[in-house]
């Protein structure tokens, strides 16, 4: 195992973990929809305990994601999470008012009334998944930030600091870039898209899924505008290639070049896009069929791992400067030592088992369909 080696094997893992807590937001697109899936009391109710039963799937693996991230490539995570903490405190913020509105919603006590926390569960179920989208769209579009190692050995420097943000935004002028916006929207759509799917596959209420073919185009149909548009867009636009000594330069072309040189990760793109397209077709045409979630979610999995690769691998600058081209961050000059990435690869050789303990409690979880019986025992959020 080289460094080189395992500079790659880190951004797979780091770029698979991300893929992953792309498919899991459908929590937070479910319950954007809520009033309108639900309608009733009974069925927000419904809605609402359905996305209950995964939302630390999602919180962890946000969690499990940031900290992958701290440990292989520790420079884009005082970067990011340390200049633009703006952004990033934001997406918490939403994320902490959803852990906490499901479970004081129907507390005894709970003076604020049930209504307040669905509007909590609302509002992350569209400004997560919307700023996490924005986060991801950074990695093409780049972001205002500069580094300075020298920090680290000049006497003169007042506080060590490597990296730091060149405006005083930090973050937030990444939602005035409009492809910026777009990306972010796209990922908020596909959220209600999953979120949609997933109800309507694990909900046993006819009222419900009767309602999720309507509220599935309503999300489906702007989620696939907004993608081709960004998709042409990133296949076009210039990207950040890095040379042999390690400069930055900007190349035309530079992402299409990288899926037709990294082919695999062009054809896994184009099977992720046909598993989501068919995940909802089916979804839409077939009346009795609800199973869309699993080929869309599949899909989801599968194109956003392909695109976070491609901003990593062959060469590219995954995290680019606007502000200093040459502070741009790739897995090269932002990540561990090699005896770190080589003790955490044998540590990762336990992922399998913990990705099929999450597949073995999922379908106990799921093994029986939620009901207004069960809603009504007591056992209920």
């Amino acid at each position: 195992m080289t460094y080189i080696f395992l500079q790659h094997y880190w951004w797979f893992v780091v770029s698979l973990l991300g893929a992953i807590l792309v498919f899991l937001m459908f929590v937070q697109g479910a319950n954007s929809l809520v009033n309108s899936l639900g309608r009733t009391d009974g069925g927000r109710r419904l809605v609402i305990n359905s996305t209950g039963r995964k939302w630390e799937f999602t919180f962890t693996t946000l969690v499990t994601f940031g900290g992958a991230f701290f440990a292989s490539f520790p420079l884009f995570y005082s970067t990011s999470f340390g200049g633009a903490y703006w952004l990033w405190m934001a997406i918490l913020l939403t994320f902490v008012l959803q852990a906490v509105s499901y479970e004081f919603q129907n507390k005894l006590g709970n003076i604020l009334g049930p209504s307040t926390f669905r509007f909590f569960l609302v509002l992350n179920g569209i400004v997560g998944p919307l700023l996490l989208g924005c986060a991801v769209a950074t990695f093409f579009e780049g972001s205002n930030f500069i580094v300075e190692k020298d920090n680290l050995i000049d006497a003169r420097a007042l506080t060590p600091v490597i990296s730091r943000w060149a405006n005083a935004s930090h973050g937030l002028d990444a939602l005035l870039n409009p492809h910026v916006l777009v990306m972010g929207l796209a990922v908020m759509f596909l959220a209600r898209t999953l979120g949609v799917l997933y109800v309507m596959n694990n909900v046993e209420d006819v009222e419900v899924r009767s309602r999720g073919r309507g509220r599935l185009i309503g999300a489906a149909v702007p989620f696939l505008l907004l993608f081709v548009y960004y998709l042409v867009h990133l296949l076009l636009k210039d990207g950040y290639a890095v040379g042999a000594d390690g400069e930055v330069v900007t190349e035309p072309y530079k992402y299409l070049n990288n899926f037709l040189t990294m082919w695999p990760l062009a054809a896994g793109l184009l099977a992720g896009v046909v598993c989501v397209l068919y995940g909802i077709g089916r979804t839409i045409l077939a009346k009795d069929w609800r199973y869309g979630i699993w080929p869309a979610g599949a899909g989801t999995v599968l194109t956003v791992l392909a695109l976070l690769l491609c901003a990593g691998w062959g060469q590219t600058a995954y995290y680019p400067s606007t502000a200093d081209l040459q502070s741009s961050l790739t897995i090269a000059n932002s990540c561990s030592s090699e005896f770190t990435l080589r003790t955490m690869f044998y540590v990762s050789l336990l992922l399998p088992f913990v990705l099929a303990y999450i597949a073995y409690c999922w379908y106990k979880i799921d093994a029986r369909k939620l009901d207004r019986e069960e809603i009504e025992s007591g056992h209920a959020y």
